[in-house]
């Protein structure tokens, strides 16, 4: 059995590659997806399909409907989520991912580090589960093919 799992999170660092080389370690039979990680492409998208916008609200309208629409299609497609909440950037995209996955019904873990923890508990909450380490997420995943 082969699972897809969407990884939801900020777009800043490497961590999404972290996760696939501890699943290859653990021979994890694990397909990634994620979010435009190409941060100028993500902002600048709409304008790249859709022409020169008349200002900014107009050009990030039309880049967030395509990002949207992207992510909407490869989280239906996903069998679990995976949301990283970090310390270092503002985590609103990360915390529609999770709430949309949680909506749609999909098992969800959250990874969030303890400083996060009374800001995040409604959504921990709603999560199927919430670790404070890639590992322990990991650890989860491999738990499934036991």
């Amino acid at each position: 059995m082969e699972l897809t799992v969407y990884l939801a999170g900020q777009i800043h660092d490497n961590w999404r590659d972290e996760v696939e080389k501890k699943a290859k370690e653990k021979n994890l039979p694990l397909t990634f997806v994620a979010p435009q990680t190409n941060h100028d492409r993500s902002d600048n998208i709409g304008e790249d399909i859709l022409g020169k916008q008349p200002g900014n609200v107009y050009k990030d309208d039309a880049a967030s409907d395509i990002n949207n629409f992207r992510t909407q299609v490869l989280m239906q497609k996903s069998d679990i989520v995976i949301a990283l909440f970090g310390e270092k950037y503002k985590q609103w995209n990360t915390a529609m991912d999770a709430s949309m996955a949680i909506a749609m019904n999909k098992p969800t873990i959250i990874v969030r580090p303890e400083s996060l923890i009374h800001p995040l508990k409604e959504l921990s909450n709603r999560a199927n589960v919430t670790v404070e380490t890639i590992d322990q997420a990991m650890d989860v995943l491999s738990y499934i093919f036991e």
